[in-house]
C-alpha cells in the first residue's frame, strides 16, 4: 500500500508517469498478493487512464475489477459497483430509478465498515440531488463527506479538496457565488498546485465559475489560464478540456468572439478525444454562442440547441436553464426579438420550476403564518380596549389604580430593562471572547497550537506585496526560506503505541519545533505528520545551520511518555525563495514549496533521518526550472542543481541510506 500511495502521490503531479508505474507495479506484483491490494490497484488504475484521456481502457480496468470483485466475492468492492452502477441505470431508465436504486443500498453501506464505500456513496448520492435540484439534501451528504473524510485511510487530502469543489458547485446551482467563492478558499486552505495538481485544477476552474458570476471577470480569467497551465504541465487532457472550455465561456462575456471561438474548438477537440459527451455538449454550446455573435445565427443556434436537447435528456435542468438565456441574450442582441423571447419565456419558466415554487409556498405559508398572528394580536387588543372602557363606565375608581398600577409596571420595567442591559454587556464581552476563540482556531492547529495551512497562505499573499515593495525601494536583499519536514514512520508509532501517542509525539515536535527557531520564524502543521518552518528574511549561509538544529533537536532525545522512550526522526527538504536568484514569476512561492516537497520525497527513499536543500542553479533558470519542477533526481542527474545534504543524528538502528552521489 506505501508504495501505491507513492505511485500515486506521483501521479497526482505527473499522471503519465504515475500511470506507466502503475502498471509496472502491477506486472510485477506476487502471487499471493492479497486481493483487497488488487482490487485498490485496479480502483486507482482505472482513474488514471479516465485522467489520461483513456476511456476505453478505463472501462476495461472497471470490467477487470468487476469479474476479480465476483470471483473473490468481496462484499465491500460488490458494494462499491453497485453505486458505480447507479450512472448506467440513470442512462437507461432515469433518475427515478437511479436514486430509487442508491437509497436502497444505505443500509448496506450504513453497517460496511469501508469508509471508502461510505465516502463514495455519499458523492453519488449528493451529486444525484444535486442535479434534481434537491439542494438540501445534497448539501447534506457533501457535508457528511467532509467529516468522513478524516477517517478515510490515504488521501484524506484529496478527498476533502474534492468535496469542497462539490459544494462550491452546489451553491454556484443555488445562484449564491459568495458561498461557492467561500468553498474554494476552504480548499486552498487545505492544499495548493504543488501538492495536489488534480484537486487543484478543480477548484481552480470552480473559483473562476464563482468570481465570473459576481462579475470579477479578470480574475476569473486568471484563475481558468492557471488551471489549463497546471493541466497541460501535469498531462491532464480531461482537467485541461474542461479549463479551455471555461476560457471559452470568459471570452464570451469579454466579448471577444474570435477569441470564443478559437477555444471552444479546442475544448470539444480535446472533448471528442475523450469520448466526453458532456465536454463536447459543453463546448458545443460555447461555439454555437461564439458564432452566432459573429453573425453566424443559423449555424450557431442549432449547436447551442443540439446541446439544450442532450442537458434535458440528462435531466440538468440547471444547465439548461443557464443555456437558454444565454441563447436568449444571442438572440436579443442580433435584433432577432421574437426568438429571444421565446427563450426567456422557457428559461422563465424553468426557472419557476426550479428556485420560485418551493420558496413561493414557504414564503406563502409564513406569510399566511404571519397575518394570522397579527389578525389575533389585533382581536385581542381590541377586546382589551372594549373590557377598560366598560370598567371605566362601571367604575372610575378602578380607572385610578390602573393608572397607579401602570407607573408600578414602569417602574419595575426600567428595573427589569437595566438589568437586561447588564446581562446583555456580560454576554456580549463572553461572545467578543468566544469570537477570539473562533478567529484563533480558525488559524491555529488544534492539536498543536501551531499557525495552520491557511495562516500560511494569507500570509504568503502579504509576503507577495512586501516583496515587491521591497524590490521597487531596492532594499530586498535576504531571500526567505521554506523547510518542510515529516515525522518519519510515523504510522508505526501511531500501530504500535496508539493514536494517542503519536498525538504527543506530533504536540512534542511542534514544541521543539518552536524552541529552535527565530521569533519571526513561523512553524506550522502543514498536515498529518507534517511540519513547515517559514524563516523570513534569513541568511542563505545559516540555513544549513538551521536545518540540523532541527534534526538533532528532534532525533537527538527520544520521546518520553510514561515508561516509554520513543525513538523519532524527520525528514526534510527546504529551499530558498526566490531560489537562486530565479524572478518569482517563474518560480513562486508554491513552485518552491513543491520542489522542497520532492526534497524531502528524496530524503525518504535514501534512508530517511536527513534532509535534502537546494542551493542553487547550474544552469539557466529557463532550462533547469521544467524538469526540476516535475523530476528533481533527473535535473540532479543532469548536474542542473546543487544539492546540500544534512544528516540527522545516529540512531539505534539507522535505515539503510544511498549516498546523493549515488542517485543515478
Amino acid at each position: 500500500m506505501s508504495q501505491l500511495d507513492a505511485i500515486q502521490s506521483l501521479s497526482d503531479r505527473n499522471n503519465e508517469e504515475g500511470l506507466q508505474q502503475l502498471l509496472e507495479f502491477k506486472k510485477n506484483l506476487p502471487a499471493d498478493t492479497s486481493p483487497a491490494i488488487r482490487l485498490e490497484v485496479l480502483s486507482v488504475l482505472g482513474g488514471l487512464y479516465f485522467d489520461a484521456g483513456n476511456r476505453k481502457l478505463s472501462t476495461q480496468t472497471l470490467e477487470e475489477f468487476d469479474q476479480l470483485a465476483k470471483q473473490m466475492q468481496d462484499q465491500d468492492a460488490l458494494l462499491y459497483l453497485e453505486i458505480f452502477e447507479t450512472y448506467s441505470i440513470f442512462e437507461k431508465s432515469g433518475y427515478a430509478v437511479a436514486v430509487a436504486h442508491l437509497e436502497k443500498l444505505g443500509n448496506a453501506v450504513a453497517t460496511s465498515k469501508n469508509t471508502n464505500v461510505q465516502f463514495r456513496y455519499l458523492a453519488t448520492l449528493g451529486a444525484f440531488y444535486s442535479s434534481n435540484l434537491k439542494f438540501d439534501l445534497a448539501l447534506k451528504q457533501y457535508l457528511d463527506m467532509l467529516k468522513l473524510s478524516e477517517q478515510l485511510p490515504r488521501r484524506q487530502l484529496q478527498a476533502k479538496m474534492a468535496t469542497w469543489s462539490q459544494i462550491s458547485g452546489l451553491y454556484l446551482q443555488m445562484k449564491d457565488p459568495q458561498k461557492a467563492l467561500s468553498a474554494t478558499t476552504e480548499a486552498l486552505a487545505i492544499s495548493s498546485a504543488s501538492l495536489a495538481p488534480k484537486s487543484f485544477i478543480d477548484i481552480s476552474v470552480s473559483r473562476g465559475v464563482a468570481l465570473s458570476t459576481l462579475k470579477r471577470n479578470d480574475e476569473a480569467l486568471k484563475e481558468y489560464e492557471n488551471a489549463l497551465k497546471t493541466a497541460k504541465v501535469e498531462k491532464l487532457p480531461y482537467w485541461a478540456a474542461l479549463a479551455l472550455f471555461n476560457i471559452a465561456d470568459q471570452y464570451l462575456i469579454k466579448k471577444d468572439y474570435k477569441r470564443a471561438e478559437s477555444y471552444a474548438r479546442e475544448a470539444m477537440a480535446r472533448s471528442e478525444g475523450l469520448e466526453d459527451q458532456w465536454g463536447i455538449a459543453s463546448a458545443r454550446v460555447n461555439l454555437g454562442l461564439a458564432l452566432g455573435y459573429q453573425g453566424k445565427l443559423k449555424q450557431g443556434g442549432d449547436l447551442v440547441k443540439e446541446s439544450i436537447a442532450f442537458f434535458e435528456k440528462a435531466n440538468a435542468k440547471s444547465d439548461v436553464e443557464t443555456i437558454i438565456g444565454e441563447l436568449s441574450q444571442m438572440y436579443e442582441a442580433a435584433g432577432l426579438y421574437k426568438e429571444a423571447l421565446e427563450q426567456v419565456r422557457a428559461q422563465q419558466k424553468l426557472s419557476d420550476e426550479i428556485f420560485q415554487s418551493d420558496r413561493a409556498k414557504s414564503v406563502a405559508a409564513l406569510q399566511e403564518g404571519f397575518d394570522a398572528e397579527q389578525r389575533k394580536r389585533q382581536i385581542e387588543i381590541l377586546a382589551k380596549d372594549n373590557a377598560l372602557k366598560d370598567a371605566d363606565i362601571k367604575n372610575h375608581r378602578l380607572q385610578q389604580m390602573v393608572a397607579l398600577l401602570a407607573s408600578l409596571v414602569g417602574v419595575l420595567a426600567g428595573c427589569f430593562i437595566y438589568t437586561q442591559y447588564r446581562r446583555s454587556k456580560k454576554l456580549n464581552e463572553q461572545l467578543k471572547e468566544v469570537n477570539l476563540q473562533l478567529e484563533f482556531h480558525a488559524i491555529r492547529d488544534a492539536l498543536t497550537g501551531l499557525h495552520n495551512r491557511r495562516s500560511f497562505i494569507s500570509l504568503m499573499a502579504n509576503r507577495n506585496q512586501r516583496v515587491e515593495t521591497e524590490r521597487r525601494e531596492g532594499s530586498y536583499r535576504n531571500p526567505d526560506c521554506m523547510i518542510l519536514m515529516d515525522i518519519d514512520h510515523f504510522k508505526n508509532i501511531n500501530d504500535t503505541w496508539g493514536h494517542a501517542v503519536g498525538d504527543v509525539v506530533l504536540k512534542e515536535v511542534a514544541a521543539r519545533l518552536k524552541a529552535v527557531v527565530r521569533d519571526d520564524d513561523m512553524v506550522m502543521r502543514w498536515g498529518g505528520e507534517e511540519f513547515l518552518i517559514y524563516s523570513p528574511k534569513s541568511n542563505p549561509e545559516q540555513i544549513t545551520s538551521l536545518v540540523d538544529r532541527v534534526l538533532r533537536t528532534i532525533g537527538d532525545t527520544a520521546f518520553a511518555h510514561g515508561n516509554l522512550a520513543i525513538p523519532v526522526t524527520v525528514t526534510a527538504g527546504f529551499i530558498a525563495v526566490p531560489f537562486s536568484d530565479v524572478p518569482e514569476e517563474f518560480c513562486d512561492w508554491e513552485r518552491a514549496l513543491q520542489i522542497a516537497d520532492m526534497a524531502l520525497y528524496l530524503g525518504k527513499t535514501h534512508g530517511r533521518n536527513r534532509a535534502y536543500g537546494l542551493s542553487r542553479l547550474l544552469v539557466p533558470h529557463e532550462l533547469a526550472l521544467p524538469i526540476l519542477t516535475h523530476d528533481l533526481a533527473e535535473a540532479i542527474t543532469q548536474n542542473m542543481v546543487e544539492m546540500i545534504e544534512v544528516l540527522g543524528p545516529e540512531q539505534a538502528h539507522p535505515h539503510q541510506s544511498t549516498p546523493l552521489s549515488e542517485l543515478k
